[in-house]
């Protein structure tokens, strides 16, 4: 998020359409390392359960475990990030850790977002295939196809945010070093098409595909005769799977990536035009960037719903 009011100030030297629009950035110095703390700390706290009973904790594996595990590894690419920036807002918006860092940090945070998304895509359909098909399961469900499944889902979340690379970068504001978290203001032009591509391979075709899998979940198992050949067991895991996965979505994604579109959407085509816009836009997508993260504190939910055994588990760990 570094950079956005620097965003105002270039555009104010490159246009004189409003000569004065001061977006106050002095609530960020409070906001941002006090929530990127929270997420970094219950995150890592979380996911490192949850990795930790399933590298030595679990002897038998299924589909779930292998999509929970890619899940939490995913959590913790953005988690790890994290100390970076909260130091980044606590110096005002000062960037001491170099330009590759800063990249590095803009690619942890889009990978491990769009791989968390395609991860609760693949516990989604599976748990539409386990739902509505329960006799073709047994082939479509095995590990192996899990396995690959999680190879291609890496392979498709590093084509899509590799371009973070190039268009992420630092630059100089009033003499301070800032790390830009789309890219300089000077390339939103270039940038805008793969942000909206990026929104739609990324979020709106996996939000769709989960939205069809739990729509017919749901139609299944309001079905008497359906229901009971699905038992009751799956039925809970099921619905356990539709609230945390529609609260995830509802809170960080959704929210994330309407403010992100418009804000996009406003600094290409409707610089300075109207300035009460223009804060507007970047208020609401500076308050959702970091509320987004907190999919890392959520996600590993998912784990201990999914099974009353990982419940169970984790308190026998805790006592001993």
């Amino acid at each position: 998020m570094g950079g956005y009011g620097a965003v105002v100030q270039e555009m104010q030297n490159s246009t004189n359409v409003i000569t004065s629009c001061s977006v106050s950035e002095d609530y960020k110095q409070i906001l941002l390392p006090l929530t990127y703390s929270v997420v970094f700390v219950v995150g890592l706290l979380l996911n490192g359960v949850v990795l930790w009973m399933m590298c030595c904790r679990t002897k038998k594996w299924s589909c779930s475990m292998i999509y929970l595990t890619n899940l939490a590894l995913a959590d913790l690419l953005n988690v790890l990030s994290l100390p970076l920036l909260i130091v980044y807002y606590c110096m005002d918006d000062r960037w001491m850790f170099g330009a590759v860092a800063c990249k590095l940090v803009r690619f942890f945070f889009y990978a491990s977002l769009y791989a968390s998304i395609l991860f609760l895509t693949c516990i989604s359909v599976h748990r539409f295939i386990g739902v509505c098909y329960p006799i073709r399961c047994v082939d479509y469900t095995t590990k192996k196809i899990a396995i690959v499944g999680s190879v291609i889902a890496w392979i498709l979340v590093v084509v899509q945010v590799f371009p973070t690379l190039m268009f992420s970068n630092t630059g100089l504001i009033n003499n301070q070093t800032v790390c830009y978290d789309l890219t300089e203001p000077h390339n939103l032009n270039q940038y805008f098409p793969y942000g909206i591509a990026l929104n739609i391979t990324g979020f709106l075709i996996p939000f769709a595909i989960i939205s069809i899998c739990y729509c017919s979940i749901i139609r299944t198992l309001s079905k008497s005769e359906e229901s009971i050949t699905v038992g009751n067991q799956i039925r809970r895991k099921s619905i356990r799977t539709i609230v945390v996965v529609c609260i995830i979505f509802a809170i960080c994604y959704v929210p994330f990536h309407i403010t992100r579109t418009i804000y996009m959407f406003v600094a290409v085509y409707m610089p300075l035009k109207d300035c009460s816009v223009l804060k507007f836009v970047m208020m609401s997508y500076k308050i959702w960037r970091p509320i987004v993260n907190f999919n890392s504190c959520i996600n590993p939910v998912l784990f201990f719903l999914l099974t009353d055994r990982n419940r169970t588990r984790i308190l026998a760990e805790l006592v001993k």
